[in-house]
């Protein structure tokens, strides 16, 4: 995974680079993230990765199925973005070049996305409760919420935002007791 991480760093920069050059509106990248993010999409169909691999397909002949996959107004930079991955045989890399194409965007905007996993869902009122309390502790930084219901937590709240994890989870607690009494 690290690889494919080193991989596709340079074209997310790249992408970023050149919507900054001619200083892309914050509408313009949310289009070009949802854009990337349906190349991901599309990189994921295992047909896809068949096709791919043909020897007997041509990058025109491949770009253009791949293109025709795609909503029909994509980003010029998209476009790019799709014909330089296929040149170098990197259609795999497209979901990790979304991501971190999302965290540049993100990153540039002020804005991080909080991964939020709790184990039952969480009302309205929680939420906002639970991104006050999170803003404290990311000063400078406007959260999005992602959330999303895991069971195995069995209660409490587990965060990632960036690099970072809060895990205030009944399931953390009870392995920590475990640890401490099996010590």
């Amino acid at each position: 995974m690290a690889e494919l991480s080193t991989i596709a760093r340079p074209y997310a920069e790249g992408l970023m680079e050149a919507l900054q050059e001619r200083k892309a509106s914050a509408e313009e990248m949310t289009r070009v993230l949802d854009a990337v993010a349906q190349l991901a999409q599309v990189a994921r169909d295992p047909q896809v990765n068949q096709l791919a691999g043909d020897p007997g397909l041509t990058e025109d002949q491949l770009y253009g199925v791949l293109d025709g996959m795609l909503d029909a107004d994509q980003p010029a930079e998209v476009k790019n973005l799709l014909r330089v991955v296929i040149q170098n045989g990197r259609i795999d890399a497209l979901p990790e070049i979304a991501r971190q194409f999302r965290i540049l965007k993100n990153r540039s905007e002020g804005v991080a996305d909080a991964f939020i996993e709790t184990a039952f869902p969480l009302t309205d009122d929680e939420l906002k409760e639970l991104l006050e309390a999170l803003a404290k502790k990311f000063p400078g930084v406007k959260l999005h919420p992602v959330v999303s219901v895991e069971k195995e937590l069995i209660g409490g709240v587990r965060v990632h935002v960036g690099d970072k994890l809060l895990d205030a989870s009944i399931r953390a607690r009870l392995s920590q007791m475990k640890t401490a009494l099996t010590a």
